[in-house]
């Protein structure tokens, strides 16, 4: 993933549905991936995130700046709703 955003992207997405699936060995080992992506490929640290009713705010740091990004609810959240919608689909591995 060249462009830093669309790191963020994933890794927030992939970090929401490893969070409401603990059990799952599959989003665990994704979510690995996409961080060591985050941390190894782009430099980022100390990453946090908020949440309202519109938007994810994503703060980081990288090169000792800190920045911020922000995606949609809906467009990280429909992944993960998609599974609970569908669960025989989304079989935990």
């Amino acid at each position: 993933m060249k462009s830093l955003q669309d790191a963020l992207y994933n890794w927030l997405t992939i970090k929401m549905i490893a969070e409401a699936r603990p059990n799952d060995g599959a989003a665990q080992e994704t979510y690995e991936l996409f961080d060591g992506v985050l941390k190894k490929d782009h430099g980022v640290e100390q990453v946090t995130i908020e949440k309202d009713e519109e938007m994810y705010l994503v703060t980081y740091t990288k090169e000792g700046q800190t920045k911020s990004t922000r995606f949609p609810t809906e467009l990280i959240d429909c992944f993960l709703e998609q599974m609970e919608r569908e669960p025989e689909k989304f079989q935990n591995y």
